[in-house]
């Protein structure tokens, strides 16, 4: 139930109005300004001849470039025992099939890694209704190298480096995203990471969500305390 809430007459409401226009424009102003500075970061070179399994076989990380030369992945918290992918990235992940589509025609590509094996990744997509790409680094250090997969030692001396800083990551896989590039030569760079928060902007549900009186209704809590894969709710 909503709380309370002052009800005016309309040029009440369209002066309140006017005057949050203008926050949101400088909100508009400040993330452009942001995802500037994003694209003038410095890159990394990528080293490691990481080979991923998905459902046609091996391929390395250059082949899912898939001819293009930008690479989103998002790393998909999915652990080489799990029965089931994480459900909070299963929402994040409905998002996926209509929107790589329109990345592709923008030179970029886009996959899920994941550590759990091929067949468990393929089943659980088939269950999904998904078809975007979706690999699995389980042969690989690919999530440990970036930041997304924690040992058991990490996970019992709840330290580890998740999210630019040492803290507790609470379980051995983490999600987040990871951006690459592929330049005329063939040389891979890393360009860009961000985890927990930082990929909320890439979840749609979230921004309808924020335009709704309720929000997103979470009680100062997380997605992880009433978000269900999509095909468990009960309506």
């Amino acid at each position: 139930m909503t709380e309370p809430h002052p009800v005016v007459a309309h040029p009440q409401w369209l002066a309140a109005r006017t005057s949050l226009l203008e926050k949101e424009k400088e909100f508009t102003r400040a993330r452009d300004a942001l995802n500037a500075l994003r694209r003038a970061l410095p890159w990394e070179a990528v080293h490691k001849d990481y080979v991923f399994e998905g459902p046609a076989g091996s391929k390395s990380l250059a082949e899912l470039f898939d001819g293009r030369s930008q690479l989103i992945v998002y790393h998909f918290m999915f652990g080489p025992d799990w029965e089931a992918g994480c459900p909070a990235c299963s929402f994040w992940a409905d998002n996926f099939n209509p929107n790589i589509v329109h990345l592709r025609s923008r030179d970029v590509s886009m996959v899920a890694i994941s550590r759990a094996p091929n067949a468990k990744l393929a089943a659980y997509q088939k269950r999904m209704g998904w078809s975007f790409p979706w690999y699995s680094s389980g042969a690989n250090t690919f999530n440990t190298d970036y930041g997304v997969a924690f040992s058991p030692e990490e996970i019992a001396s709840k330290r580890a480096f998740y999210n630019y800083d040492w803290r507790d990551p609470g379980v051995a896989e983490r999600e987040g995203a990871s951006v690459f590039h592929r330049d005329g030569s063939g040389r891979i760079f890393h360009t860009y990471s961000a985890y927990a928060r930082g990929i909320d902007l890439v979840n749609t549900a979230y921004n309808y969500m924020d335009m709704t009186p309720k929000g997103r209704d979470e009680n100062g809590g997380n997605v992880g305390d009433w978000v269900r894969r999509r095909d468990e709710y009960a309506d």
